[in-house]
């Protein structure tokens, strides 16, 4: 995963944001990383990643983990949340009228 692909998928918030923010805040607890733009927030998928980023940066390894490639990030992903393709920078996915 380069850095400026999108970590947190639901939010749109890039690894390098997260990384900025793991550096320039040094949040004590994971859970203070949803003060960066809401990551973490909405479907989850991306916890166990920002779990591993807190962890080496706590390390002092502002680099990070390896991460997967965006492509099989997102396609994890999209089967992590019931085979719904993830979401775009366009807006929500359209369903027929007759989808509930």
């Amino acid at each position: 995963m380069e850095p400026d692909d999108e970590l947190c998928l639901c939010f749109h918030v890039t690894r390098r944001k997260v990384a900025n923010f793991l550096r320039i805040r040094q949040p004590q607890r994971v859970g203070q990383l949803s003060e960066c733009f809401g990551a973490g927030t909405g479907c989850g998928w991306c916890r166990p990643f920002l779990q591993r980023m807190f962890e080496t940066a706590q390390e002092g390894n502002w680099a990070g983990p390896q991460l997967p490639g965006a492509a099989d990030y997102a396609r994890q992903r999209s089967e992590y949340v019931g085979g719904k393709p993830p979401p775009t920078a366009s807006g929500p996915e359209k369903t027929s009228p007759t989808e509930h």
